[in-house]
């Protein structure tokens, strides 16, 4: 009963943080006309700003509302899309590490970018996992103008196919949205790295198998960002991520065991009552089971010797 009492006066934990998150899209709203007075190249260079900050100590958090007004800024410029308050709220909810549930249509790719540009001031990576390699390259092509005006570099990881074609790739600077081929590596080194959930899995999989360091394709495992959550981390992860070697091609040891059997003869059960045992195995059909007999063994060791 108490506690119903203090739910009416001061809400649920979840209205609390919803709270909370409105007066930061307040203070984000608030920075706009700062950032609208700037010119392009004074507002990109906003970015290393923002870094400058952060090398000298404050936190991410403290970033949050220069951080997505300036995203916000950037994305009207050069997309002719505003982020809207809500869209600012699910921005804060992804960047603090919750579940933000939208419905299709309403914006998910764009209000990703806002937690994605803030985790990537610290320059230790973010990736964008997807459901599929389609969303993954389309989506990185789609944010690619705002990204690359507010001084990211973008990474897309593709399907792997071999060392000759990684199917990895960066976004060409001189070219807005152009995908070009590049290593594995490179595209693990950009600020953001879009990607399937299963070819970041592998891929971990396999820097763990490395035996060198420069084999290794990751950088490192800083922050994510996981488009349909529910289906990731429940559905497809009741699938496991295995790496198997090549199987190892034993037709000719199988031929030289037959070979070996066809020699053997079966001891008869009249035989056990003898003195000496004549046959070389025997089975057991109750339980299935076929045992070499003293003789026996001592005629495959003859055989193998030849």
């Amino acid at each position: 009963m108490f506690g119903n009492i203090l739910k009416k006066i001061f809400g649920s934990s979840n209205e609390r943080d919803l709270r909370g998150m409105r007066k930061i899209a307040l203070k984000i709203k608030d920075l706009e006309a700062e950032l609208k007075v700037l010119n392009d190249v004074d507002l990109t260079a906003q970015t290393a700003v923002l870094k400058g900050r952060l090398a000298q100590g404050e936190t991410l958090e403290k970033l949050l509302p220069g951080a997505f007004a300036l995203v916000r800024e950037t994305a009207v410029r050069v997309m002719g899309m505003r982020h809207f308050d809500v869209q600012m709220i699910g921005g804060i909810t992804l960047h603090r590490g919750k579940i933000a549930e939208m419905r299709t249509g309403e914006g998910k790719t764009l209000v990703a970018t806002l937690a994605a540009y803030l985790n990537a001031l610290p320059e230790k990576g973010v990736h964008v996992i997807t459901v599929n390699d389609y969303l993954a390259k389309r989506d990185a092509q789609w944010m690619a103008p705002l990204y690359q005006r507010l001084g990211m570099s973008i990474g897309v990881i593709q399907s792997y196919q071999g060392a000759d074609n990684a199917n990895s790739f960066r976004l060409n600077p001189e070219d807005e949205g152009d995908l070009v081929a590049c290593s594995r590596q490179d595209a693990y080194a950009a600020d953001i790295t879009y990607g399937t959930n299963n070819e970041f899995g592998f891929d971990y999989l396999r820097d763990n198998m490395a035996l060198r360091l420069e084999d290794k394709s990751q950088r490192g495992l800083a922050f994510a960002i996981i488009d349909e959550v529910d289906s990731i981390l429940i559905d497809e992860a009741r699938t496991p991520l295995v790496i198997s070697g090549a199987a190892q091609d034993s037709s000719a040891l199988y031929q030289t065991v037959n070979a070996l059997t066809l020699k053997l003869t079966l001891q008869l059960s009249g035989d056990e009552e003898a003195d000496e045992l004549t046959g070389d195995f025997i089975v057991d059909e109750k339980s299935r089971n076929v045992e070499l007999t003293e003789s026996g063994h001592q005629k495959v060791e003859e055989i193998l010797i030849e």
